[in-house]
């Protein structure tokens, strides 16, 4: 199993400088990749680039390009320069956004995702392999057929044969597509005890496609916080928990409510959404279960971490997408390199 360092969303408390540093640091202590991502503030291209200048070896991964704030073909691209600027390191990771952020944001329906996202990777396959861009879909037409666009080609060629796309999808039709069709999964919130059960949907989209899912990718984004204190690592995920399962997407479009709800904790779930949505942000981070924090995280001791590592990378998980939940740059560095060693002895 692979590591890789999520730096997130741009200037959010750590200067430039910082960011770079904790990113050469990951490149140096073996990190495989690292992913950067974007919501209505730093976009994530430019973020990549600017590191792909300033690193050799370590891959550089979207996660994700919003899918409502790119066309397909300007997607393809993105991905091509960026793969070219890094001597072909480029993991292309993309999702549709959530309903707030596509028609408030990008004003772009939320609608038809399944047949979209089939669309839209159809496109940036047939692009990134140079072929003349002439598709016909249920959401996409290329060239539209009542006037004068024409079919075309990229114009430039990726380094890498085949950039591995990897999809952002949560539900199970959305996860069967990316077993479908991607090369990889970009889950959050995963617990490796329910992956089993999770992988029944990649499996499903796989056999649909009659392909083998060897050497698919799967790479969650895990949040992190060692300390000799389980109560204060839980506490430091309680934040980002509550603001995905309590208040992400609508009270009836809430992916991410809807998987804590599959995993067992229906009650507790709603509870969160609830109070969450009434405003009360403190009391819905308190009422997420420690259990449910310890299952989808990497809190606590040492041993309790390294324990974790070795389900996860048991579970099958190609690359364990790590972002410490320490908000300065020697915090952030120092859990990076615990993790490291952590992971190393666990194997």
């Amino acid at each position: 199993m692979k590591l890789g360092v999520n730096i997130g969303y741009w200037g959010l408390g750590l200067s430039s400088a910082d960011q770079l540093e904790i990113v050469q640091e990951a490149e140096r202590l073996g990190y495989d990749s690292v992913w950067a991502a974007e919501a209505y503030g730093s976009d994530t291209a430019t973020v990549l680039a600017w590191l792909a200048a300033q690193t050799s070896t370590i891959k550089i991964g979207s996660a994700i390009f919003q899918m409502p704030a790119r066309s397909a073909a300007m997607t393809a691209m993105t991905a091509a320069t960026l793969d070219q600027l890094s001597d072909g390191r480029m993991l292309l990771g993309i999702g549709s956004s959530g309903p707030q952020v596509a028609e408030g944001w990008h004003g772009q329906r939320f609608a038809k995702q399944l047949a979209r996202t089939r669309d839209y990777v159809a496109v940036i396959r047939m692009a990134l392999a140079r072929e003349r861009v002439q598709y016909e879909g249920e959401t996409l037409v290329l060239p539209l057929p009542d006037g004068p666009g024409k079919a075309l080609k990229l114009t430039i060629s990726p380094v890498q044969e085949r950039i591995p796309i990897l999809l952002a999808a949560i539900g199970p039709k959305n996860t069967a597509l990316a077993g479908e069709i991607a090369d990889g999964w970009l889950p959050m919130l995963l617990s490796p005890e329910h992956l089993p059960e999770l992988s029944k949907s990649l499996a499903e989209g796989a056999a649909k496609a009659g392909r083998s899912l060897d050497g698919f990718r799967i790479t969650p984004s895990v949040s992190v916080l060692i300390s000799d204190d389980q109560e204060t690592a839980r506490n430091a995920m309680r934040p980002f928990i509550g603001l995905y399962v309590g208040g992400m997407g609508s009270r009836d479009k809430n992916f991410y409510n809807q998987l804590m709800q599959r995993y067992g904790y229906e009650d507790a779930a709603r509870k969160v959404q609830d109070l969450y949505l009434e405003g009360k942000k403190e009391e819905a981070c308190n009422a997420i279960p420690g259990e449910f924090i310890d299952q989808v995280s990497l809190c606590g001791t040492e041993d309790v971490v390294r324990e974790r590592i070795r389900i996860y990378r048991e579970a099958g998980v190609h690359t364990l997408n790590l972002s410490p939940m320490a908000f300065d740059k020697e915090s952030r560095l120092a859990q990076l390199r615990t993790v490291a060693r952590l992971a190393e002895e666990a194997a």
